[in-house]
């Protein structure tokens, strides 16, 4: 009996000890949901939201590019794409190749299509075709039932409409890469593009914009159920720009099939007005994406397309660097207006001889008229007696020899050597025949055509130290660029060398002349040798230029300016293996600047 009783307190402890337990973790339970639902409820409601609610970004549209009369030089328009999206079509096969029958797609085409469509989740739209007309878009939506997950989406592409004769200056768009700088979220939306070049790439921040956000409910698994608020983006800035269409069309008119390049600038504010190299390509094609053939052909064209020849171009300036030399020798007080040289076709020096271009030679001159024929022997002993380190500081103080700061992607500083480089680059001293050869822009001697349209700008407007510029300044009359601190009288003869080049028998440009309503140009040409000369060829006749190989034939380069009595345009003109800059390139200079002329004579002048 005792030991019953003993079993039965035993059960109730148990009981009580187990209820206690169930009483414990009821009410653990019960506090934990009160703590959820309760006490963080306002954050789990966030949480659920954020499972529930998806935020994308907004693309804003680009910003648009103008010249500086509001002719649009890249903006942008409707673009359509054909997307797929795999869960509503019954077989994939079937309905890519019904489409081929619309539209033709390449082998790589529908590579990228099949990899993307099996790296992507069922529901997500795969590209298949962008870039289409409304003709092309209307056409798959005529064939919609033929068609089972094939979509069209409508939005914005860059557009050039102008196309190559401002691909180097304006640049292109292209899809976001590794290694661009991800200081935006806009980089991370798939398929963003962004300036790669050019004046695209310079004002990339301003031109870009603001994303917008659009609120989006999603299912579990991420399917876009519907639209919960949408917050449209800022438009990137517009861009007024100092180019100047009518100039830019006229040079790739005059540079035609010729490997070259032309700058114009504006001699009073450094604006410029036209700038063009050639041959160049067309940025829509990179924007919409290059096809591994087109790139290839660009690559290959011995006449190098996608070199920008103004900025990155590095050439020998040949005689047009005379003036930096001529002016060296004034400022120095080793020449004056009344200082005469013999030319008599060639100097000695050492065992070397060193010729002019006319073999008879030139007579006595004076630096008016060495500038006005050309004459190498006059500069040749003139750099000899001034020594490179003088010609040097001059070319610099006209901006060459350094980067101009223009902001273009790969511009080259070029190369005016001096005695401390030589050491440094050689380990050598530098020589006499090196000034020699230098003071007629060649040797050593490295610059890029836009530095020549700045260096014969400040010559131009009387020794002022303009720099290059994209941008349009509005208020020109109250531009005020620093003083170079030249003589006056220096500048003039320098100006009247220039004047009689092109206007006074016996001037190397004579054939480039005009005469517009009383306004003419002067200017400066040069010739450059892409190949030594053997003495062996001197003796026996040298090749004439149109018998070489084009690689081999001389660069041929113009610089010069208008009106000749108050300067206000500054024109470089670059043509590679030309053959000769009185022949080539200044009858295009003479042209540019007549051109200018003429616009200003019109009812939108430029300017």
């Amino acid at each position: 009996m005792n030991r019953d009783n003993d079993k039965g307190k035993v059960l109730i402890i148990r009981s009580l000890i187990l209820g206690g337990i169930e009483l414990f973790l009821l009410f653990l339970l019960i506090f934990r949901l009160y703590y959820l639902q309760v006490y963080q409820a306002d954050r789990y409601k966030t949480l659920a939201d954020e499972n529930r609610i998806s935020t994308r970004l907004l693309v804003p549209p680009r910003g648009i590019i103008y010249d500086r009369h509001q002719n649009m030089l890249a903006g942008n328009r409707q673009n359509f794409q054909a997307l797929m999206v795999a869960e509503q079509t019954t077989n994939i096969d079937d309905t890519l190749n019904a489409f081929k029958e619309i539209m033709p797609l390449d082998e790589e085409e529908e590579k990228r299509i099949r990899k993307d469509l099996k790296k992507n989740r069922s529901f997500v739209p795969v590209k298949i075709k962008d870039n289409l007309s409304w003709k092309e878009a209307a056409q798959i939506l005529l064939n919609a039932p033929d068609l089972p997950g094939v979509i069209i989406d409508e939005g914005l592409s860059r557009y050039y409409p102008y196309g190559d004769i401002f691909a180097h200056v304006i640049g292109y768009v292209a899809a976001v890469a590794e290694n661009d700088v991800k200081d935006d979220p806009l980089l991370e939306v798939p398929g963003f593009k962004i300036g790669k070049s050019g004046i695209e790439k310079l004002y990339e921040k301003e031109l870009r914009g603001k994303a917008g956000n659009q609120k989006l409910e999603v299912n579990a698994v991420g399917r876009i159920m519907k639209e919960i608020e949408r917050e449209d983006g800022v438009p990137g800035n517009n861009i007024e720009l100092s180019l100047d269409v009518r100039l830019q069309k006229k040079a790739y008119e005059l540079l035609g099939e010729e490997s070259g390049a032309i700058v114009m600038m504006n001699v009073k504010t450094g604006e410029i007005l036209a700038f063009a190299s050639a041959p160049a390509f067309d940025p829509n094609s990179f924007t919409h994406g290059l096809s591994v053939e087109e790139w290839k052909e660009l690559n290959s064209n011995e006449k190098n397309p996608l070199l920008n020849k103004a900025v990155s171009g590095l050439y020998s300036p040949g005689s047009t660097f005379k003036m930096v030399v001529g002016l060296a020798a004034l400022e120095s007080g080793l020449v004056d207006r009344q200082s005469r040289s013999f030319c008599a076709g060639k100097m000695v020096l050492g065992n070397h001889t060193f010729h002019c271009w006319k073999d008879i030679g030139h007579g006595y001159i004076d630096i008016v008229q060495a500038l006005q024929h050309s004459c190498d022997i006059f500069f040749y002993e003139t750099a000899q007696q001034l020594g490179i380190n003088k010609i040097a500081d001059m070319a610099r103080r006209f901006g060459l020899g350094a980067k101009t700061g223009i902001g273009i992607e790969n511009e080259k500083s070029g190369l005016i050597p001096d005695t401390e480089w030589k050491l440094k680059q050689f380990g050598e001293p530098w020589q006499q025949g090196e000034s020699i050869i230098s003071g007629i822009g060649q040797g050593y001697v490295l610059t890029t055509p836009l530095q020549l349209a700045t260096m014969v700008s400040r010559i131009a407007n009387g020794g002022y130290e303009v720099y290059p510029t994209f941008r349009k300044i509005s208020d020109t009359k109250n531009f005020y660029p620093k003083s170079m601190g030249l003589s006056p009288q220096n500048i003039e003869m320098i100006r009247q060398g220039m004047y009689d080049v092109v206007n006074t028998p016996g001037g190397t440009a004579l054939m480039a002349r005009f005469n517009f309503n009383g306004q003419r140009m002067a200017g400066k040409t040069g010739t450059t040798q892409v190949r030594r000369i053997s003495m062996k060829e001197r003796q026996t006749g040298v090749l004439k230029q149109d018998e070489l190989p084009w690689k081999y034939r001389n660069h041929a380069l113009f610089v010069g300016f208008a009106p000749h009595d108050n300067p206000k345009y500054g024109v470089a003109v670059l043509v590679e293996h030309g053959g000769s800059g009185s022949s080539v390139s200044a009858p295009m200079g003479g042209k540019m600047l007549l051109e200018a002329l003429k616009l200003d004579a019109t009812d939108k002048p430029v300017d």
